[in-house]
């Protein structure tokens, strides 16, 4: 289908975005009221529910794992362009301030309706990403240790 084709070059492109630090770019097709939530009691955890919240929380990404790099391994794309859904199956790899190696698994699934994201829930593995700022925190990244940006 034509529609999935388009949504998935597009998602694709949005994670691309994350990892060069687009953040204008990853945040353009957001909704105003987007619901996005990370499970986890850290930095990157929380819910956000509107578009400049999750545009700080993007920012930070990019400063607490500067050379996170994610994967795409699989999209699947149900649904009408009035109420689709978009499952990304992800590999997230980066070095910590330390030399660690820093390895996560994961899945996001986003709500689009008319080409805009209204929600977007992350699933992963929040021990391994906790454990990860913990690390970064410890070599001087206070940032990383930071309340969670909720809006």
């Amino acid at each position: 289908m034509l529609y999935g084709y388009i949504v998935q070059k597009r998602i694709r492109q949005t994670f691309d975005h994350v990892n060069n630090h687009r953040w204008d770019e990853a945040v353009e097709a957001v909704a105003t009221n987007i619901h996005h939530r990370v499970s986890g009691t850290h930095a990157l955890g929380g819910e956000r529910h509107d578009k400049p919240a999750l545009r700080r929380w993007f920012e930070r990404l990019g400063r607490v794992q500067p050379n996170l790099r994610l994967k795409v391994n699989k999209v699947w794309v149900t649904g009408w362009p009035w109420n689709t859904n978009v499952f990304v199956e992800w590999v997230g790899t980066a070095t910590l301030l330390n030399g660690d190696a820093y390895v996560n698994r994961g899945l996001h699934v986003f709500t689009l309706r008319w080409g805009r994201v209204h929600a977007l829930e992350e699933f992963q593995d929040s021990q391994a990403a906790a454990s990860a700022l913990a690390s970064q925190a410890a070599t001087g990244l206070k940032e990383a240790a930071a309340e969670q940006i909720v809006s």
